[in-house]
Order: C-alpha cells, then structure tokens, then sequence
C-alpha cells in the first residue's frame, strides 16, 4: 500500500480564507491548541490536535493559539506556538517554532506562546465580534476573558473592544461537513485501512481466543500503515456484543459465539469507522444468521435513502421499519407492524440511531437538524450506516436461544452526485460473505 496522502498547504489557505470571508472583516478568531492530559502523574495520553486547527492549518503541536484576522493589513493568519529549545527538543522531539510556522505553514506572521498576553489584546482591539468555542476549554475561556477585560479597560482613551461573542462552530461546523477530493482520499485511505485491520481480526478468529488478542491484531495493522485509533478499539465476544461501548476487552470467546468488531484507523486526523460481526468458529448458528440476516437488510433500506435530496432521518426510519417487520416475523415483537413503529417497540433491541457523520472527527460535526426538520443529504457529506441488533442476556421475555446475541454492520458512506459510495466496501458484510471468507482460512 502506498503511503499516506496529505492535505496540501494550499488547502489550508482556502479554507482558512473562506471561514474569514463568512466571519467579516469585524470579526477576529481565536482556535487554541488542544491541551496535553495527564494520563497518570508524570505521563501524558497520546497527543492528538484539535479537530479544528488541525483543519484550518494542519499545525500539530500543543501550546499554540490560531488567531484569524480578516481583514488586517499587516496579515490575517496570526500562529502562536512554542519556541524553538534544543534542551526541550532532546527529551520530547522538534519543535516548528515561530519561524517554521511561517515556512511550513503559510501563516503570515508568528510569535511565541509566551508573548501571547502581550500581542492578542491589541488584536482584540477594534473587532467587533469574537468567534471562539466557549466552555470546551475553562482555562483557556479564563485567559480570553482577562484579554477582553484588558481592551474594556481601555475604553476611556477610545479603545473599541469585542461586544459581540460567537460560537465558532456556527460557521467551521458547516464548512467541516462537506469534505474535499483531499479530504477523501485520506477518508478512503484510512476506510481501506480498516478492512485490512478487520479481516486480521477474522483471520485470527478461533474458538478460545482472548478479546485483546483480536484487538491486537486490528492495532498492529493501523500502526503498520501510519495510522491509529480512531476510538476505542471495542472486541465483545457473546453476550459482550450487546454492551454498545464495551471497552474491557478482556474475555475469552467460546465455540458458537459471535464477535461484534467495532474499529476504525485513523489517518493523519481522519477517521474510519467500521463494525462487524462475525461468528468465532467461522460458522454461524440459525438464530445469529436470523439476526445477522435482519441487520443486513436494515442497513440495504437505510443505504437506499443515501442519496442527495433525502433527508438524513429517512435511512434511520427505513432501518427501524426493516428492524422491527423483521423481529415481528422472528416473534421477537408481537402486535401490528405500525402501532409498533409508532410506539418505538424496536428500542429494545435497537436502542441506536443508525449513523453519524465522519470525518476528523469519528462522530463529526454538523447539524442533523435545520429548524427543526431533518436536513437534505448533498453531495460530499459522509456518514455511517449501522443497524444492530442487541438481544439482552437476561431478557427472559424471548426465547432462551434469542438471548446474548448482538449485532451490528457499520459502513461509511459518502454521498456523490448520482447517489452514494460504500468508501468501506471492500470487506465482507453478509453472513454468506462471512463465512466465505472464514472458510478460504481454514482451508
């Protein structure tokens, strides 16, 4: 495989370009660094960019400040970030400083972090609106609103400070939504990906095998390609599979039951997010195939509706009307088709919605919602297709052999022009095409 695609700078320049001309030449916009978390008193989690400014710039490094400021004669696209600092730059690695920022990411000007309380006050200065995500990071909206203050206080010798406060994502939310032709060939990258870190997991499948030891061998093939976790790896053998976020992944699964794989790569900032369900020993039983069956066929009706011009909610209804003629057949639910649909019966067993949109965010930004009716899918938008089906162990209210089966397909999908592509196609979906592929390993 070849190696991963980037956003080229030029990219950027658009996008940081199209989100000043939708702000103003009033407007000023503030996008701090993700902070570094402490995972356990001296180690730190993983260091992973916010969604945002990796958007706008592609910068990776904590302690830095994005400042956007249409208009501005003498630059609009402002960087604070850390110094250069050979000492510092032994231990954790290179550092940009502000002298890259300019070369390596076309911003017009850059200043270290440290002079930050010295220079953005008399940004602030002069704009009439401040775009900026209050309350995601406390520390941060507390050093916002001493710069404000500062400019107030200036009132009096005819400083114009800020009086209007926006939330960005109003405007950046939007333009996130619609992904470019380079933004998809990262989404197809880390899509394919995660096929190849899926059908591992199959490979290794055998009765008796460990839940981590499936996840390890999904993990190993995101790191063999330069990628990552997009979120928590989820493995749940049996019973496990009906608990929706089951992170423990440490229980050994026996002959006859189903594995739910839940796992998506993660490609420089972009994600994948794909689940499947496949049966350990290779074969499925009558009941699991039942359910299986049922869940592909919810997730044919919900991709159906996956072309522009629908409304989003319309692939969650076409699952749901799917799932529950489905469990009325199977005897899983009783009564009339639409007093069911209409009392929500299937919430039992499919308690979900049937997607979400991706990007470089597994479950992204952008309404579902646009005065209070769904919104119409269009062209460049992408999104997950996964019904499922989740029949609790202890549901005593079904037959014995129904209880502690859970299921779930998951695609991504991209909406095109004329209707829709599977970006996750390439994998084995169907029971038939499960255990086709199981059995060539064991042949």
């Amino acid at each position: 495989m070849a190696s991963n695609p980037v956003i080229p700078r030029t990219s950027y320049t658009r996008r940081r370009k199209q989100l000043m001309r939708m702000a103003g030449n009033d407007a000023i916009l503030i996008l701090p660094a993700a902070p570094e978390r402490v995972r356990s008193r001296d180690t730190h989690y993983p260091y992973r960019q916010d969604s945002d400014l990796l958007y706008l710039a592609g910068f990776p490094e904590p302690e830095a400040v994005l400042v956007l400021v249409p208009g501005r004669t003498h630059g609009e696209n402002l960087l604070f970030c850390r110094e250069r600092n050979p000492e510092r730059e032994a231990w954790d690695g290179p550092r940009t400083g502000p002298e890259g920022a300019i070369d390596a990411y076309g911003m017009d000007d850059a200043y270290p972090i440290d002079d930050i309380d010295e220079i953005l006050p008399g940004l602030l200065e002069g704009r009439t609106r401040v775009y900026y995500h209050f309350g995601r990071d406390t520390d941060f909206d507390l050093k916002l609103i001493g710069w404000l203050n500062r400019v107030r206080a200036q009132s009096r010798r005819g400083a114009q400070s800020p009086h209007e406060f926006l939330e960005l994502g109003h405007l950046l939310d939007e333009m996130r939504l619609f992904k470019s032709r380079d933004e998809l060939k990262l989404m197809r990258r880390a899509a394919a990906v995660s096929v190849l870190a899926h059908e591992a997991a199959m490979r290794a499948a055998r009765p008796g095998v460990r839940e981590y030891e499936l996840q390890a061998e999904i993990e190993r093939v995101f790191r063999a390609h330069d990628g990552h976790p997009a979120y928590g790896t989820i493995v749940g053998a049996g019973a496990n599979g009906c608990v929706l976020h089951y992170i423990a992944n440490n229980a050994q699964a026996k002959d006859g039951d189903l594995v739910l794989v839940d796992a998506g790569a993660e490609i420089r900032g972009y994600a994948a997010d794909i689940t499947r369900t496949f049966p350990v020993n290779g074969r499925f039983s009558k009941e699991q195939r039942a359910l299986h069956d049922l869940v592909g066929a919810a997730q044919v009706a919900a991709l159906a509706q996956a072309r522009p011009g629908v409304a989003y909610e319309a692939g969650h209804e076409a699952a749901v009307a799917t799932l529950t003629e489905g469990l009325l057949k199977l005897g899983l639910l009783k009564g009339k088709l639409e007093k069911n649909i209409a009392d929500g019966n299937h919430k039992r067993f499919y308690p979900h919605k049937t997607g979400h949109w991706l990007g470089l965010d597994v479950h992204d930004v952008g309404d579902y919602r646009i005065d209070g009716e769904s919104r119409l899918l269009e062209p460049g938008m992408v999104f997950t297709i996964e019904p499922g089906l989740y029949v609790s162990p202890d549901d005593t209210s079904v037959p014995a052999k129904w209880r502690g089966i859970g299921i779930r397909t998951e695609d991504d999908v991209l909406v095109t022009e004329d209707g829709h592509e599977v970006l996750t196609e390439g994998l084995a979906r169907s029971a038939d095409e499960i255990e086709a592929f199981m059995g060539e390993l064991t042949r």
